[in-house]
């Protein structure tokens, strides 16, 4: 297993002096750099929430990934250990990925991963692999913007990590706009997805004219709680999804092989529009609470993915975020592909949940809504997987 540890590995990587996101600032966790991807939002609009790891300058590190060495970052079967999955899903199953902009080379990015790790061939000549526009068009696709496009690489690669026989299919908006992102979502449900994934978020402010299109009975919609800490985004805040929060993960000498902390930059809360789910009953919060389920999200602890380094070429990066966990989770839907009513499983079904007990992502008085506690909080949800079974 290799991943980024304290110190960084530089050896392992070419630094490339490359930015992307407006304004991005470097950040820190532990000893490993990064920064976000995309870049702020104003208005009805939304940002991904995807961090790559960097040097102290933001530069990216690029592994090379030639054989050897095997590339930086967990990989699929680190993760599948970890989560205790072994179930590989269907070929009829689709997990569908909801991103903005386009992606040039997402079909052989792709299929560079899949084959670093030795998962089954997914492309558009076997069916497996698709991509389309917000109309659904297999072609006309948005102009490709570097930083969407990384968060693009992370959807794909952790939803085929957890779901390795599934389709995926790819749906590009034509920007990160609330009604661009709809659209794609509904193009996304009306080609037959079993689950959809976003990695993104804005301000609920305004945005309860896109909120039926996250509304998909049957459908498990997957959304990343944000990466700023403390604090509710729109869509995860959409009684109709799964919010999905994150962990810092690592190797431990217990039973399970792992253990997981709250990360400090999930997004939790208390939403102020929308109504609390049925299924959801804890007191503190009247409204709809962020989040439901979480998975790894530090970049300190992040995931290998084969993406974009430029606008023209690409390499091995290490990435972070809540935006590994949602397509992560999405993908364990995947697996699974039993029944889904809306965010509900996992409430059904807290017995195949590792609870997620310490670590903070903010300063909410000490409640659950800021803090890992036994049983639910809102940072970590009720838990991470363990198994498909919650899903």
């Amino acid at each position: 297993m290799r991943r980024v540890l304290a110190g960084g590995l530089l050896s392992a990587f070419v630094v490339l002096g490359l930015s992307f996101g407006a304004n991005a600032q470097v950040e820190r966790s532990g000893n490993t750099f990064h920064k976000r991807v995309c870049g702020l939002v104003a208005g009805h609009a939304a940002r991904c929430h995807a961090h790559v790891v960097t040097d102290a300058a933001g530069h990216l590190l690029v592994n090379p990934a030639l054989h050897p060495p095997a590339p930086s970052g967990y990989s699929p079967a680190n993760l599948r250990s970890a989560y205790n999955v072994s179930a590989t899903g269907s070929s009829s199953t689709i997990v569908a990925i909801v991103d903005a902009y386009g992606y040039n080379n997402a079909e052989s990015d792709l299929g560079v991963y899949r084959a670093q790790f030795g998962l089954p061939t997914c492309t558009t000549a076997n069916g497996c692999f698709k991509k389309l526009n917000q109309n659904g068009q297999q072609g006309n696709y948005p102009a490709q913007n570097t930083g969407w496009a990384q968060e693009s690489a992370l959807d794909l690669d952790m939803a085929s990590a957890m779901c390795p026989n599934c389709k995926i299919y790819l749906v590009e908006a034509t920007s990160a706009t609330f009604g661009n992102l709809a659209a794609a979502e509904n193009t996304a449900a009306n080609q037959g997805a079993h689950a959809i994934s976003n990695s993104y978020g804005g301000g609920e402010s305004g945005s309860q004219s896109y909120e039926s299109s996250y509304n998909h009975p049957g459908i498990a919609v997957t959304v990343s709680s944000g990466d700023s800490g403390y604090g509710v985004e729109f869509p995860a805040s959409s009684p109709h999804v799964t919010a999905v929060g994150g962990t810092h993960l690592v190797t431990a000498s217990n039973s399970r092989g792992w253990t997981e902390t709250v990360w400090s930059g999930a997004g939790s809360g208390c939403s102020a529009l929308y109504a609390k789910p049925a299924w959801q009953t804890d007191a503190g919060c009247s409204r709809r609470t962020v989040a439901d389920v979480s998975a790894v999200a530090d970049p300190n602890t992040g995931v290998a993915v084969y993406g974009p380094t430029s606008a023209r070429r690409s390499g091995w990066l290490v990435f972070g975020g809540t935006s590994v966990a949602a397509p992560l989770i999405a993908g364990v839907y995947g697996a699974n592909g039993g029944a889904v009513n809306y965010g509900s499983d996992p409430y059904n079904n807290v017995g195949s949940l590792y609870d997620v007990t310490s670590g903070s992502n903010g300063s909410c008085g000490g409640s659950y809504l800021c803090t890992g506690m036994v049983g639910y909080d809102g940072p970590s949800g009720l838990g991470t997987p363990n198994g498909i079974g919650a899903f």
